[in-house]
């Protein structure tokens, strides 16, 4: 009897238990934070929408295959160019151009025309056109006409050049268009684009007599977004 309770004294004499096996989980490796997830999600996003809208505009060129409107100026008229002692500019030019649009489904809005002059890149005048809307295959014109007498600030350069200018008779001018407009396709009507139209001339002055130092040819101008 005393043996037996010998054995039966509490303690284990039978093979090891081994420990119990404890995960570590370490924070930022095989799993995706939240940051992580939502990068991934926008950049999904992303390319989804430039494929979407790249789409959109394939098919609105499939469809509608618009052409670039053009601007070209056909004659001018410049009567008085005359710089003064005090770098007085006194000037008398008129434009007449033409605004064509070879599209067969795109009207156009110019909701705002800005019409400027530039003489080695000192502007001497504006005026503001009067807006209008312009129809499928339609050509219009504009006739910007700039009389003033202001003061511009011309270096020895550029009055050097003037003085050659005078000698010729033909002179270097830049006419540009600041527009705001909007395209109509049916009955939508896209956002607002504000180009820039660049014209550069060479203007033969009108004498007294009405006689010409040259001829006036027909000149395309660039657009400029």
């Amino acid at each position: 009897m005393a043996e037996k309770q010998a054995h039966l004294n509490g303690a284990y004499y039978g093979p090891s238990i081994p420990p119990a096996t404890r995960n570590y989980h370490r924070h930022g490796r095989g799993g995706c934070g939240c940051g992580c997830c939502l990068l991934k999600l926008l950049v999904k996003i992303i390319i989804a929408a430039v494929v979407v809208i790249g789409l959109a505009v394939l098919i609105f060129w499939l469809i509608f295959r618009p052409n670039r409107v053009k601007f070209h100026v056909t004659d001018v008229s410049l009567t008085e160019f005359n710089l003064t002692t005090n770098n007085t500019l006194h000037y008398n030019l008129a434009v007449n151009m033409t605004v064509r649009n070879p599209n067969k489904r795109i009207g156009i809005h110019y909701d705002r025309i800005e019409a400027r002059a530039y003489y080695e890149d000192q502007r001497f005048a504006t005026q503001t056109l009067t807006p209008f809307y312009q129809g499928h295959k339609n050509t219009s014109f504009l006739n910007p006409v700039f009389i003033g007498q202001p003061f511009v600030s011309l270096g020895a350069d550029e009055t050097s050049k003037f003085n050659e200018e005078m000698t010729s008779g033909i002179y270097s001018i830049d006419v540009k268009l600041y527009l705001r407009i909007r395209f109509k396709v049916g009955r939508v009507r896209t956002g607002k684009f504000k180009p820039k139209i660049s014209c550069d001339l060479k203007v033969p002055l009108k004498s007294a007599n009405g006689n010409l130092a040259g001829s006036v040819e027909t000149t395309r101008c660039d657009w400029d977004f």
